[in-house]
């Protein structure tokens, strides 16, 4: 009973994150509903083919976006590059992980959230960095990578993080509830 809760859970929010994803690419609830419920029955039909459940969310993104070209196609008889802004959906998911860095690296030791914050949000050189810390120049050094380490191991922990070959992200999946509005 309880794995058919969680399963119902899981289902509507994939639901409902690529109602979302539809939804900004048609401008239409009742055909972004519609595109969805399509997807979801390929989905299903076609689930033999997934050959690595574990990449289940960019496979269904790729069913959503074939779905949504398709859409376009009858619609007009010809795809237009405006309608199909993949780009906005890179700075939705580019704008996701810097949230959820934002959320981890409030969890990290004082210490070493503040040597992060100065040395990549503030770019403060590393000797400006050991000099407000009071701290030798490779003490500095040495806090920030370490910083860096914990923070990656947290998102890490926390998130499936994939980019394409420009650093533009491509797929965000969280293992755990997230605040995340992505």
């Amino acid at each position: 009973m309880a794995m058919e809760i969680q399963k119902d859970s899981m289902l509507e929010k994939t639901s409902r994150e690529l109602r979302r994803f539809v939804y900004r690419k048609v401008k239409d609830r009742a055909i972004a509903e519609d595109i969805v419920q399509d997807v979801l029955v390929k989905a299903h039909m076609r689930m033999g083919q997934l050959r690595d459940t574990e990449k289940i969310m960019g496979w269904l993104y790729q069913i959503t976006r074939n779905a949504i070209t398709d859409h376009f196609r009858i619609k007009s008889k010809t795809v237009q590059q405006s309608d199909l802004d993949w780009e906005d959906e890179r700075q939705v998911l580019n704008e996701c992980v810097s949230a959820c860095l934002g959320e981890m690296l409030l969890t990290l030791p004082e210490k070493y959230k503040l040597a992060l914050e100065l040395a990549e949000i503030e770019e403060l050189p590393q000797i400006e960095l050991a000099e407000r810390l009071q701290i030798s120049y490779s003490g500095a050094k040495s806090r920030v990578q370490r910083a860096r380490k914990m923070l990656r191991r947290r998102m890490d922990e926390s998130y499936v993080i994939k980019m394409d070959a420009y650093g533009n992200v491509t797929v965000c999946e969280s293992r755990i509830p997230c605040n995340c509005s992505a």
